[in-house]
């Protein structure tokens, strides 16, 4: 029998942003760490995530219209760190589903930062 399904390797979240320089700095707040490497102009991104991967792309047209989920093991550990780099979550919304919060960046793409509920997966 033929596998007919996509073979995954790794999936990559991405921003589009016209101000690049500007983007760079904040995301690199966010996610603590420069980007792992910059193969083209106006891309950067940040790779060994387990699995999982963020770039972020020069694109006047899109810019601002991302969404992004990242899951973290604590988002309160999470919210403090970003808030002690000037970054502030907004909206946080706890359920059966875990907690979820948000921040923008400065051209308006929403990354939700989403804790899974305690013994769903390995916190």
């Amino acid at each position: 029998m033929t596998n007919t399904s996509i073979t995954v390797q790794s999936i990559f979240a991405s921003a589009t942003v016209s101000n690049f320089e500007e983007a760079l700095v904040w995301y690199e707040k966010l996610m603590g760490r420069p980007a792992d490497d910059k193969p083209i102009p106006g891309m950067a991104q940040w790779r060994k995530m387990g699995g999982a991967g963020l770039q972020v792309w020069k694109d006047d047209e899109r810019a601002g219209n991302g969404m992004i989920t990242i899951v973290v093991r604590a988002l309160e550990a999470e919210c403090e760190r970003l808030s002690r780099l000037g970054l502030q979550l907004v909206n946080k919304v706890e359920g059966d589903f875990g907690v979820v919060a948000q921040i923008f960046d400065a051209e308006g793409n929403r990354i939700n930062l989403a804790e899974p509920p305690k013994g769903s997966v390995k916190n």
